[in-house]
């Protein structure tokens, strides 16, 4: 197979890492991504990570229970950096080159976030895991994850769902919701489509970064993606091409 990105942006949710426990990190599912970015560098692509960490804690759920807005975000950008490290431990024990890069400093740990750093990490076929989110509260992964790619110079912002792709409807509650293969960013907005939060969209929409969203857990789901295969739900401006 043969990649059609030379650089990409992965970006998971924190629940993805938790399996079928209802929390923390289930060690199979982190394998099991583990091999799927393995996957990746094998084929000379070079790959940044953006992990949530709702799987751990949920800023914005404390928050709607009375918590201030900031410490509860800033809560959830240190989960970020338990779900980054845990990766990084997953990546190295198969032989995967990683560095963890915070946007909250933390040198015990992790190096800090510096652009030319994470983008000569990527050069050297590093997985770079960026965590912490953008270091700022109210803001999201989903944003972080937008910002990262454009920063790094991603081609293509991947997010990894547990369904095959966009649909107008939660297609694991409803048996007729329809799934889209080509969406505009703002048929997004204006269907307030859960693909990512407005901001992340917008801050994509500006800079013309195509989002492709895709079940995770199919095997080889990540490497079909990036080698053109037609899966999951494009978001694109109306000039990008799939490359196939």
């Amino acid at each position: 197979m043969t990649p059609k990105f030379k650089r990409v942006t992965l970006k998971l949710s924190g629940e993805a890492l938790q399996g079928s426990q209802g929390y923390g990190i289930d060690p199979e599912v982190l394998a099991n991504i583990a091999g799927e970015v393995k996957a990746l560098i094998e084929l000379g692509v070079e790959t940044a990570l953006v992990i949530g960490g709702g799987n751990i804690f949920r800023g914005l759920k404390a928050s709607a229970k009375g918590m201030d807005r900031s410490s509860a975000d800033y809560m959830g950008m240190l989960a970020t950096v338990m779900n980054a490290i845990a990766m990084q431990d997953a990546l190295e024990r198969i032989g995967v080159y990683t560095r963890v890069l915070s946007a909250i400093e933390m040198k015990e740990v992790a190096e800090p976030y510096i652009r030319r750093r994470a983008t000569r990490h990527l050069e050297k076929g590093r997985v770079v895991i960026f965590a912490a989110g953008t270091g700022n509260p109210y803001f999201t992964t989903d944003t972080a994850a937008a910002l990262r790619a454009m920063e790094v110079g991603s081609e293509v912002l991947l997010k990894a769902t547990r369904v095959d792709g966009v649909y107008d409807k939660d297609p694991l509650l409803h048996d007729d919701a329809v799934r889209y293969e080509r969406l505009s960013y703002l048929d997004v907005l204006a269907k307030g489509l859960h693909v990512m939060d407005s901001t992340a969209i917008s801050l994509c929409k500006d800079n013309d970064l195509p989002i492709i969203v895709f079940d995770m857990l199919g095997p080889g789901s990540v490497r079909q993606v990036v080698c053109g295969e037609p899966l999951g739900t494009l978001v694109a401006p109306p000039n990008f091409e799939r490359p196939r």
